[in-house]
């Protein structure tokens, strides 16, 4: 009988850890910065890790809850990044309505499968008014829930560093009228390349911000982690809200060496880190293939050997 209770109260233990390993927010809950990480609930320094949704008015069709399951439970991701393109024809400027659809599909699914979710405006170009009414409606729907990250410029391109910065502040403002603590990801210039001139020129007076870094290891080496490493030395806290294997255009050869070199150099320094991307187009980032459902249950057949080779390591690091 007491051999019968033993492994009965085995068992139960074992689901219990599988479901809070399942559950990244019931277990870390409300996220926070200090100093240049970030930290859970209980104060302890935590590493996101997941996968950037292509951009929706593009690849719309895995924009939707199931596919944001299936990367939960089989990818292992504890954060998903949802990619509102912003400025090309057929996008936010344009099917706003349509757009906040594909985009709430996912905060939704995020918060069902009770993973983390970034809210991406993702644009090259400024759009102030456009923005603070998005963000305020997405704090206003959204900020309740601790699942959700603000990023409030994808990549700036030619704007500087103080035109960059003067827009974040006004963005920053507009959300916490409405959300006070969730974390908000601010862009650098030049792609989210210019991390140094962010770090002698920090905002002032919030808290909950981190600035975001983005690489393509084929392209992006030691002198972008040199940059960073000083930003870090400054304080100043990063994310990599974008990051893959190849070259920076999306295509060529995957540099497995700096993409490794990559990964070391963020989980020695406690970085977040989200892969680009979920979608079908025909590119070496592209992590599926036409074949894959739009809802999930992909086999390796679906996916290209960026979509293996992310999988693999968001299993391995995600544990």
């Amino acid at each position: 009988m007491r051999n019968r209770i033993f492994v009965y109260s085995t068992i139960v233990l074992l689901m219990a850890v599988n479901i809070l390993v399942a559950q990244p927010v019931k277990q870390h809950g409300q996220l926070a910065v200090k100093g240049t990480r970030l930290i859970n609930k209980d104060g302890k320094e935590i590493v996101l890790r997941g996968v950037s949704f292509g951009w929706h008015n593009w690849h719309p069709r895995f924009y939707n809850r199931e596919a944001v399951k299936w990367l939960a439970d089989d990818w292992n991701c504890t954060v998903v990044r949802a990619s509102m393109g912003v400025g090309p024809r057929g996008s936010y400027i344009d099917r706003k309505d349509w757009s906040k659809e594909k985009i709430e599909a996912i905060i939704e699914g995020a918060i069902k499968s009770d993973i983390y979710v970034i809210i991406d405006w993702h644009s090259h170009e400024i759009h102030t008014g456009e923005a603070k009414a998005f963000f305020a409606e997405m704090a206003k729907k959204y900020g309740k829930y601790p699942h959700v990250i603000y990023e409030i410029f994808n990549e700036p391109v030619k704007d500087s560093w103080e035109t960059v910065k003067d827009y974040s502040v006004q963005l920053i403002k507009t959300i916490r009228e409405v959300d006070p603590d969730n974390i908000i990801l601010v862009g650098s210039p030049h792609w989210d390349q210019d991390i140094h001139l962010v770090a002698d020129d920090p905002i002032q007076g919030y808290e909950n911000l981190m600035y975001t870094v983005h690489f393509y290891a084929a392209t992006h080496k030691k002198n972008l982690r040199d940059r960073s490493d000083y930003a870090l030395n400054k304080g100043t806290p990063i994310f990599v809200s974008e990051c893959a294997g190849m070259e920076a255009s999306g295509n060529g050869p995957i540099d497995d060496k700096s993409w490794e070199e990559w990964i070391s150099w963020m989980e020695a320094n406690k970085i977040s880190w989200v892969c680009w991307s979920v979608s079908d187009k025909k590119e070496t980032c592209s992590m599926l293939l036409p074949s894959a459902s739009d809802t999930g249950n992909w086999h390796e057949k679906d996916m290209n050997e960026s979509g293996l080779k992310t999988r693999d390591k968001l299993r391995i690091y995600n544990k």
